[in-house]
């Protein structure tokens, strides 16, 4: 009987803590008034363009486009992340970075002109390929080998603070600053 009641106590210890051990991550609400990008330190809108990720000590990063949440990914280490979220182009819902689809052109219009949407779906990828008649079909996989480089667009802010886009043919560069946008590339 000790026996029995030691072997289910040990058995219970070890379901609790494989439970505690598997974290569950979830995608944090953007804060407006707070959040900003932690590699060009601009305002996260609650936007088809949010990202975020957390890592498996807790911290979470959130970042106004993709591209910003790459180069952290470059500058970090990978090994160190736990979940990484994207947010559906059509809905704002979060969706896992592994699952969505990514479309790619470089006239898309992006906060940091990296020009990729996510998509929940394939399906949703395509209809937009279609629908704009322009963009490259990518999975997460394929993001890994992309080359990031940022479109012709340069970004600039509104009075308000918002992202927006000009077309660098009509905006003319200041000195020393032409098409190297937040990131000085």
């Amino acid at each position: 009987m000790k026996r029995l009641f030691a072997t289910a106590a040990f058995l219970c210890m070890v379901l609790f803590l494989s439970a505690c051990a598997k974290s569950e991550y979830k995608a944090l609400p953007i804060n407006e008034e707070v959040d900003i990008c932690v590699i060009c330190n601009m305002q996260v809108k609650d936007d088809a363009y949010a990202v975020q990720l957390t890592t498996k000590e807790g911290k979470n990063f959130k970042f106004d486009d993709l591209g910003c949440m790459n180069e952290w990914k470059q500058k970090n280490s990978v090994d160190s992340i736990g979940a990484q979220f994207v947010r559906d182009y059509n809905t704002k819902d979060w969706i896992k970075f592994e699952e969505a689809s990514y479309v790619f052109h470089p006239s898309f219009k992006t906060p940091m002109a990296y020009g990729i949407y996510s998509f929940k779906s394939k399906g949703d990828a395509e209809a937009f390929i279609g629908s704009q008649k322009k963009g490259k079909l990518m999975t997460a996989a394929d993001l890994s080998t992309h080359t990031w480089e940022r479109s012709s667009n340069t970004m600039h802010m509104d009075m308000d603070g918002a992202h927006k886009m000009q077309d660098s043919s009509t905006k003319k560069p200041e000195a020393g600053n032409a098409d190297k946008g937040m990131h000085g590339k």
